[in-house]
């Protein structure tokens, strides 16, 4: 089953129990309600199977025979790679009585290479007023801010706040300074969040390089996501990338309440360091910050999800910081100007021109991995050279020393001396 699979069965199981109602689940799940009872009919009769599509794994009655897709991007390539679908399977129906839906023309050129989606145009939004989430765990927002929060004490001139919190609620669910708000120590923020909460079911960002790919060959591929991306995928939870300061603006202006009330806390308490700051996070501010600004939600029930055994295990893997290199011909590789041999015992099978994961984790090991196992390396203390084959030259082989007397360049050299002697 897919985790897609996994997560539905979670809320048809809350559904079931009576946390939360249809319209709530459907929300959750982006579905109707008329799908809701239908989903909650199947897992009634059998269980979490209820929830697998009946048609997977089986081809589908409309589809094309691959003798006929070829074809059709047989002459795709040659006579029509330049046409629009529609157009295509216009001359297609004309000119080669072939009748094919302009949709299945446009998934074969879009495999073949021929043609790539275009993106509508984007309007103007309106800005309006948005409703809090319903439920605790259901969106959670996060950044981070640089400001001067030690007031110059302990030599610190700026340090950087990293906080998250409740959309449904308001409660500030985790707060700690942090070196930057960079890759390893988002991490080590969310690593620790889930460990303690669980899984939210969404997380509330800016585009900020740590979360968001903004170059333009990002914005044409979806496939290249940033280590962020990389993780929220694994773990189920879906990032919303806001596109203005105004559309977070709940925790924008938590930081600046925070710019106000922390300093000065900081500042009373007499605290200089950051170990001591986090501390008085955890223990005094958050706890009396949510007593005094957080509010009750519309529904009582906790989205958070919890983690699995399994899941705890594969924390450190999935909160690390992923690079492939390619396994070359003699079985070595290299990472950060260090090259290593992979060993003969292996828990997986090694090929030349595997690509081999390499994650960095937080506690600064690195770990080696194929098809997730991990591979038994070995450090190396130079760079494998290739082996140089000598040139011999054959027995047999004649190689004159001097040029024979009607070589052109005697003949050029005799004439050029005749030359100067007339002169002469």
């Amino acid at each position: 089953m897919s985790k897609r699979e996994v997560d539905r069965y979670d809320i048809i199981s809350r559904l079931r129990r009576g946390e939360i109602n249809g319209t709530e689940a459907g929300k959750l799940l982006k579905l109707c309600t008329r799908q809701i009872r239908r989903m909650k009919l199947a897992v009634k009769k059998r269980g979490i199977a209820g929830l697998i599509h009946g048609l997977r794994g089986k081809v589908s009655n409309r589809r094309i025979k691959d003798k006929e897709r070829k074809k059709i991007a047989s002459l795709l390539k040659k006579k029509y790679h330049d046409l629009g679908p529609t157009f295509a399977a216009e001359k297609l129906h004309d000119l080669n009585k072939i009748d094919s839906d302009p949709k299945t023309i446009r998934a074969i050129q879009i495999k073949e290479g021929l043609w790539k989606p275009r993106r509508g145009k984007k309007k103007d939004e309106h800005r309006s007023w948005r409703q809090r989430r319903s439920a605790y765990g259901e969106m959670l927002q996060f950044d981070g801010s640089y400001h001067d929060w030690f007031e110059g004490r302990g030599g610190m001139s700026e340090a950087c706040l990293l906080a998250s919190i409740d959309d449904a609620t308001g409660m500030v669910v985790e707060a700690e300074f942090a070196p930057h708000e960079g890759v390893f120590p988002v991490f080590a923020f969310w690593k620790r969040y889930v460990e303690t909460y669980g899984r939210p079911r969404s997380i509330y960002l800016d585009k900020f390089s740590t979360y968001k790919m903004n170059s333009e060959a990002a914005k044409n591929n979806p496939d290249l996501k940033t280590q962020f991306q990389r993780a929220m995928d694994e773990l189920q939870i879906e990032p919303i990338f806001a596109n203005s300061p105004q559309a977070k603006g709940r925790i924008e202006r938590l930081f600046d309440t925070f710019q106000d009330r922390l300093v000065k806390e900081l500042r009373l308490a007499g605290i200089s360091t950051v170990e001591a700051a986090n501390k008085f996070l955890k223990e005094k501010f958050i706890p009396a910050f949510n007593a005094k600004f957080s509010v009750q939600p519309l529904s009582s029930v906790n989205l958070h999800r919890e983690l699995t055994n399994k899941e705890r295990t594969t924390l450190h893997s999935i909160f690390s910081r992923h690079e492939e290199r390619t396994v070359q011909n003699d079985f070595t590789f290299s990472f950060k100007n260090q090259w290593y041999q992979i060993t003969e015992q292996q828990p997986v099978t090694v090929c030349k021109k595997d690509i081999v994961t390499v994650e960095e984790r937080l506690d600064g090991t690195i770990r080696f991995c194929l098809r997730f196992k991990g591979l038994n390396v070995l450090p190396l203390t130079k760079r494998p050279k290739k082996a140089i084959v000598p040139f011999v030259i054959p027995k047999t082989a004649t190689i004159p020393t001097r040029p024979p007397a009607n070589h052109p360049w005697r003949q050029r050299f005799h004439a050029d001396v005749q030359k100067i002697k007339s002169l002469n």
